[in-house]
């Protein structure tokens, strides 16, 4: 890639992203981008890895999941293409002068897809069905501050909160907080979605092709595509010489050199860079990583740079762990910023594993493309250490299985990032998190922390709180954070209006056209 499409997250707005992240009362509309000028109709091919895992969004792990799940389904809030926080299925909200009470009120006449109305009750049944343990939902803890949703009237929903949380308008606008109807069950959803969004299931194949139809009847601008189908074609190679045949309009691709590959006189490819991470995840409950000293080794050993060149043609930047534009840890601030085998060494003393460890080490393939590559290059720079990666790769819903079941010692992962690092990492290092599990690690001053960063509303202190929370993983290595990289969207010539994400939200199909 050339040097001038190497964006870089300075490039957003850190000031603007956190003052809208701040709770307050909201009245504006949804800010989205200009309804494409192609004509109306038309279908929409998308080239993807893999079948999507699941169809129920309060679960949805896997980016494939996600990116379905986000034009079937409405939140409270939205993020718009600069995420800010936007209304989305609650039109304002106000927040007591305590901040303890905020009330949402709903938009009127909006239904889910069987054609049922959505309300108040709705609301109430989705917000407590997901903060409850039963329900296994992957995002509970963003409610973890609320203590009790009262359904006022049929368009208003009053919240209660245990501390003010400033975190709340944008931990609402994930898919995984989906408003589903209260009369719906997971069981019926993962067969038939329901939901309010610009798009319905027409069709699914299973592991061949999924099939969304325009929603006629979705409260917003209607989307301009009359079906949109993601189509399982098992590797990024491949999607390209589908596109280059005319059989797909549109792949979002993370390996640089097939991004490459792709552009041509008939396809367009957009650079974008991503919020999301790529990291060995360790879980600090498990055999030798339970010492820190162990895990510090680890750190130590590993050229991160190395790991982007060598996975991703150094597409891409050096990370710490908050990729949130307005928090953004500094990668230097961690024990050995740069790889040093003499320190790794002393850990491993101290840890009394002079003679090495081996770290079982759990891998996915089809689910991005630079896995395997990231996984073999950790092996080679962690063996001159004494440290074996023993890799098992697994397909990838093998590997979400075993990665919420926190059936690993380590994972080589993709994790994706928020524009709020509660969000982010509330659920995973906490000691009450519904992530912990699968993060391995918490402390009573990360517990401390996050408490604060959710209570406090100025920007400046949050970001100093944040700090601190990038510094206390960093210092017990909890994870080993490697790089951020881009996303590369190609579009036939004849697709318009798509609007990339660095959150890598595919929300805005529904202001894609064909010429």
């Amino acid at each position: 890639m050339s040097t001038a499409r190497r964006a870089s997250f300075g490039a957003l707005t850190a000031t603007g992203v956190a003052l809208a992240l701040v709770i307050t009362g909201c009245s504006a509309p949804a800010s989205d981008p200009k309804p494409a000028e192609g004509a109306a109709g038309g279908d929409l091919v998308i080239g993807v890895t893999s079948d999507p895992d699941t169809l129920f969004p309060w679960k949805a792990t896997q980016f494939q999941a996600v990116n379905v799940l986000q034009n079937l389904y409405g939140t409270l809030t939205e993020f718009d293409e600069e995420l800010n926080v936007v209304p989305g299925l609650a039109e304002s909200w106000d927040v007591s002068d305590d901040g303890l009470t905020v009330t949402f009120h709903l938009r009127e006449g909006v239904t889910f897809a069987d054609g049922s109305a959505f309300d108040s009750e709705d609301v109430k049944y989705s917000l407590d069905a997901i903060a409850a343990e039963a329900t296994a939902a992957v995002a509970s803890s963003s409610l973890a501050s609320v203590t009790a949703v009262e359904a006022t009237d049929a368009t208003t929903v009053t919240l209660a909160l245990s501390a003010p949380d400033a975190a709340l308008p944008a931990n609402l606008a994930v898919i995984n907080m989906a408003m589903l109807s209260s009369d719906d069950t997971e069981e019926a959803l993962n067969t038939t979605p329901n939901g309010t969004g610009p798009f319905i299931l027409d069709d699914r194949k299973a592991s061949q092709s999924i099939t969304l139809a325009k929603n006629e009847d979705y409260w917003g601008d209607a989307a301009l595509l009359d079906t949109v189908e993601f189509r399982v074609i098992p590797d990024e190679s491949s999607i390209v010489s589908a596109m280059q045949s005319g059989n797909v309009q549109l792949a979002v691709f993370d390996d640089p050199l097939v991004a490459q590959t792709a552009e041509g006189a008939n396809v367009e490819v957009a650079t974008t860079p991503q919020l999301s991470y790529h990291a060995l995840q360790l879980n600090a409950t498990r055999g030798d990583l339970t010492d820190v000293n162990v895990r510090l080794a680890i750190q130590c050993a590993i050229d991160r740079q190395e790991v982007l060149d060598t996975a991703a043609l150094g597409e891409g930047e050096v990370t710490g762990p908050i990729t949130s534009p307005a928090y953004k840890s500094d990668p230097d601030a961690r024990p050995c910023p740069e790889r040093d085998l003499d320190k790794a060494a002393d850990y491993l003393k101290k840890a009394g594993k002079e003679d090495g460890v081996t770290i079982k080490t759990i891998v996915s393939q089809g689910e991005y493309a630079t896995s395997v590559n990231e996984a073999q290059n950790l092996k080679a720079q962690l063996a001159d250490a004494g440290i074996t990666l023993e890799l098992e790769v697994l397909e990838s819903g093998a590997f979400v299985d075993r990665w919420i079941a926190a059936d690993f010692d380590a994972a080589v992962a993709l994790n994706g990032g928020r524009p709020d690092p509660d969000g982010m990492y509330g659920r995973y290092f906490t000691s009450t998190g519904n992530l912990n599990k699968v993060a391995g690690y918490s402390s009573p001053e990360l517990d401390a922390l996050f408490a604060e960063g959710r209570q406090t509303a100025d920007p400046d202190k949050r970001k100093d709180i944040y700090a601190q929370v990038s510094e206390n993983l960093e210092d017990n290595a909890a994870w080993i954070w490697l790089f951020t990289s881009y996303t590369y969207t190609a579009t036939a010539s004849n697709v318009d209006g798509f609007v990339p994400m660095v959150n890598g939200s595919l929300q805005y199909l529904r202001t894609t056209s064909i010429k």
